[in-house]
């Protein structure tokens, strides 16, 4: 979570963390929304992992009955780090939406408006059409739903509590 790819990868981690986190971590202080950062964060390793563990059986199989390409597959399963803070922030994204749903956030491409609750909708439906169809080169796109969905399980936890705010 506090290691990036790249430069554009942690800039754009880190911008959405200011637009969605500032408001969160004013509604819930500095601890609660350290607590939620960490659990998402977690969560989407979480996921990502059992995920990768699912593929790497099923690719283990395939190598042992002899297929090169499966081998290839698995090797480049046990290489490829994960790094990022795209998990937490995804999750940070659905906690802005679920507390938020009727704000208006208006995008730059295309640039439309649009209410949080379906920016997280939509985001959330792309990543799972995009993990499941394994597209998208090496994203990790199930840790961002692991993400999301840790925060959605963490904040049912806290409004059942009624430990929503502070």
């Amino acid at each position: 979570m506090f290691m990036h790819g790249s430069f554009i990868h942690l800039f754009f981690n880190m911008y959405s963390l200011v637009i969605f986190g500032i408001v969160l971590e004013q509604v819930w202080g500095s601890q609660k929304f350290f607590l939620y950062y960490m659990v998402t964060g977690l969560g989407a390793a979480a996921l990502h992992l059992l995920v990768m563990y699912i593929e790497a059986g099923s690719y283990q199989n395939a190598a042992m009955a002899g297929s090169a390409i499966a081998a290839q597959h698995l090797e480049i399963l046990r290489l490829t780090p994960t790094v990022g803070a795209s998990g937490a922030v995804y999750g940070v994204l659905l906690a802005y939406g679920m507390l938020f749903p009727n704000n208006v956030l208006q995008l730059l491409f295309p640039p439309i408006a649009l209410k949080a609750k379906w920016f997280v909708m939509i985001f959330g439906a792309i990543e799972l059409w995009m993990g499941l169809s394994n597209s998208g080169g090496n994203i990790a796109h199930f840790a961002h739903l692991g993400g999301m969905l840790f925060g959605y399980l963490l904040i049912l936890y806290w409004k059942k509590k009624n430990r929503m705010y502070f």
